[in-house]
This record gives structure tokens, sequence and C-alpha cells, in this order.
């Protein structure tokens, strides 16, 4: 029998973002682009800061559902460079949804937000990260994305 499934904290992120660039329906969904200011990693297992000159290619389908597809560096405290894709969904009511699309808070339980981060880095302390399957689940605030990152074990 397989072992089971266990989730290990790695670390949470607070990323600062831009005002969403709207470039309209391209007839899947609303494709919008919002550029990654920076940020704060903290946790058991890795520290340091997020580079600006990341984004978050998303297109938001009509009944809600929002792809996500985040691509931006961690800097760790130690100067080590990681590189993360991090692909997943976000869904709500559409009136959630609409609130999110103007900047307006929504309860974090009315939005289901859940993610796959890949990682790639050269260096070794760090190297652990592109060998195992991680989850993250987040909250949109107004100006900002929160997340916790989990190792699946």
């Amino acid at each position: 029998m397989p072992q089971p499934i266990s989730l290990e904290h790695v670390f949470d992120l607070s990323v600062k973002v831009a005002s969403p660039v709207d470039i309209g329906e391209i007839g899947l969904g609303e494709r919008r682009i919002i550029a990654i200011d920076g940020g704060v990693a903290s946790g058991p297992r890795l520290c340091g800061r997020v580079l600006p000159g990341g984004a978050d290619f998303q297109i938001i389908r009509p009944n809600g559902l929002t792809e996500l597809h985040a691509r931006y560096v961690i800097e760790t405290d130690d100067g080590a460079l990681v590189y993360v894709e991090n692909n997943g969904i976000r869904f709500g009511a559409l009136e959630d949804i609409a609130r999110l699309k103007r900047g307006e808070p929504v309860p974090a339980e009315r939005i289901y937000f859940k993610a796959v981060p890949k990682f790639e880095t050269a260096a070794p302390a760090y190297r652990w990260m592109m060998e195992a399957i991680f989850l993250c689940t987040g909250i949109r605030k107004p100006a900002s994305v929160e997340l916790s990152v989990y190792r699946v074990g």
C-alpha cells in the first residue's frame, strides 16, 4: 500500500501586486496581467524576499473560475535565487469575483484559491525544492496576495 500523503509547511509569502492590466475578453475569458512588485517569504525552511519583476497572467472565465499562472523569483536570506512557477485556480461566486476585480476585500472563506508551485534553483542548499511536489493556499487582498506553501510528503 502506498504511503499516505502528509503536508509540511515550508514558508509563507506576502506578495505586493500592482493594479491589473486588463487585456479584455479574448474568447476564452478575460485576460489580465498583474505585475509583482516584491514581497516577503518567511517560514521554517525558507526566508527571503520576492524580487520585483514577476507577474501573474490570469484568465477569468465567464463562470468566475480564474486560471492563475504566476512567475517570479525569491531571493533567500542567504543569497540564493529561486525561480517560481505557480499555477492554480481561484473560484468563488460571481459577485465575489467582481469585488476582487474591483480591488475590494472578500472574506477568504468565500474564495477557493489553491495552486501548485514548482521551483528551480542552482543553489545546492535549495535543490530539495526541485525534488518534491508542493501545494499552496492563498488569499487575494486589495494590494497583495498571501500564500502558504506546503511540501507534499
